[in-house]
């Protein structure tokens, strides 16, 4: 190992506390420390409890100190520095001066860790921070100096660490639940949460595109709302009609709705919606969590936020598949419901049991799933244009803020009205590339029922169908009311979950 002087040494030390004393006030409190860990992106950034673990070794016997002085900082450096110095020779067994991954592992093993390849890989990248395929003394000492001696070992502590394996230890010693159950937990909580918040707030618009869609004798195409409206001026001028009793397909809709059932006609299975949008959302959100950190060891990188857009994109769909096969069945009887007729004396609970007991005598478990391959395919673009893009723009925002304010990059606050219009964007985009696909799937699973009444052999059959009937607006019939839904519902489903992922301290 090289040697250094004493004065280079302290010159060393003090550039080092000059980091952290951002302020210049010649010490720093434990929250100045946690910020220069998370401006460097060291891998304990996220464990509060091993922060303040290190922060009581940088205090010594004053254990209870608010704020570290350099001399103090320098004691701690001095001593760790040479416990790495001994930990350095026991790993390099060829005592050549540098550390192969070879060295690493037999190590690891003689601790009585038996690493995979991947995590060995993961853990000695961190360490040959250059890239040289080795690793000196210098590399290996920053590399280990803020990691805290749990059970005996930085080496140890830091390898479960950067695998993501550490249990998080209490002060008494005790095994408590990892950071990462509680994270995953809170991911699926926050996301169910913000879909039963968003869902109801948008029901009606829901109610009235399943109408449409289910109704051929009306039409709600962007494509042929102009002619149709054209239509129908000529005809009210023909009977000498005022123009104002003209309206599009939207508000009679509504209100025929309306007509039918009063506001509740706009709820009718919104119960069922809650029931299901809960676990679909939050296998949404989670199933996207874990894809991207699974996808962050096959790309090799140590953060979410590194992700390439294509991994990101592909965790989006992965998200959205997963939580559309998991609420499937619920879906389908939920589309059943809606297209029941609004005058049936049957009503809430006993509508939708009856419902399900006539769709189980019609095809068994096996209806319930009609349209699956279809809904899947639709979904896994639309998640992936959603997720996938909000995704992408946010960090892209993030990290340019931080750099023009000069700030780690999670100091960076998104604001609320920012999430409002990145989720409309995204929603908007995805829910109109692949609006045709849910139209026929849709049309599947509603087929046979009072407001649909028409059956179909199979996708192609629906398509078929559907064309020749509608011609190819059809195939975008209750877009608009969709969009309406979908902008809305996006947004508030977005700004719930970040905003609750901040509560739940997720990120």
């Amino acid at each position: 190992m090289p040697q250094e002087t004493l004065s280079e040494r302290l010159e060393r030390h003090q550039e080092l506390f000059n980091k952290i004393d951002t302020q210049h006030n010649g010490k720093f409190t434990l929250e100045d420390f946690e910020k220069a860990l998370h401006y460097t992106d060291h891998p304990l950034k996220d464990s509060h409890f091993a922060i303040s673990q290190i922060y009581k070794s940088l205090a010594g016997q004053d254990a209870a100190s608010d704020w570290i002085s350099f001399e103090k900082f320098n004691q701690y450096l001095m001593s760790a520095e040479a416990q790495l110095a001994t930990g350095f020779q026991n790993v390099d067994l060829d005592h050549d001066g540098i550390v192969t991954k070879k060295d690493v592992e037999s190590y690891l093993i003689k601790l009585g860790l038996q690493p995979t390849p991947t995590e060995l890989d993961v853990f000695f990248q961190k360490l040959d921070s250059e890239n040289r395929g080795y690793v000196t003394f210098e590399m290996f000492r920053d590399g280990l100096l803020f990691i805290p001696r749990l059970e005996g070992s930085r080496i140890r502590t830091a390898f479960k660490f950067l695998n993501d394996e550490m249990e998080s230890i209490s002060s008494d010693g005790d095994v408590t639940v990892s950071d990462d159950v509680l994270k995953s937990v809170g991911y699926f909580l926050a996301g169910g949460l913000s879909g039963v918040v968003s869902r109801t707030c948008t029901a009606p618009f829901d109610r009235v595109k399943v109408f449409l869609i289910a109704r051929t004798d009306l039409s709600s195409t962007l494509l042929n709302n102009k002619r149709q409206l054209q239509n129908q001026i000529e005809e009210k001028l023909h009977h000498h009609v005022s123009k104002k009793k003209i309206q599009s397909p939207l508000i009679r809709a509504a209100k025929t709705l309306y007509k039918q059932g009063g506001v509740r006609a706009f709820y009718v299975g919104n119960g069922l919606n809650v029931l299901k949008v809960f676990p679909e959302s939050a296998i949404k959100f989670g199933s996207f969590e874990a894809t991207k950190k699974f996808l962050c060891g096959v790309e090799g990188v140590d953060d979410v936020s590194k992700l390439s857009k294509l991994s990101t994109y592909a965790a989006g769909g992965i998200g959205g598949v997963m939580a559309q096969i998991s609420v499937y069945p619920i879906d389908t009887l939920k589309y059943r419901v809606q297209c029941a007729s609004l005058d049936s004396k049957e009503k809430g609970n006993r509508l939708l049991l009856k419902t399900a007991k006539d769709m189980f005598q019609e095809g068994g478990l096996r209806i319930f799933y009609r349209g699956l391959g279809l809904g899947v395919g639709g979904m896994f673009p639309y998640a992936a244009l959603d997720l996938g893009t909000f995704t992408t723009v946010k960090k892209w925002y993030i990290r340019k803020t931080a750099e023009k304010q000069n700030c780690p990059l999670e100091d960076v606050v998104i604001p609320n009205y920012l999430v409002l219009t990145l989720g409309a964007m995204s929603g908007t985009f995805g829910a109109t590339m692949v609006y045709p696909i849910n139209l026929l799937r849709t049309r599947l699973q509603a087929q046979g029922t009072f407001a649909h009444p028409y059956t179909y052999n199979g996708f192609f059959d629906v398509f078929k169908q559907t064309v020749q009937r509608e011609g190819v607006p059809g195939l975008f019939k209750g877009l608009v009311p969709n969009l309406a839904k979908v902008a809305p519902a996006v947004s508030i489903s977005y700004l719930m979950y970040e905003n609750l992922k901040v509560l739940f301290k997720l990120e």
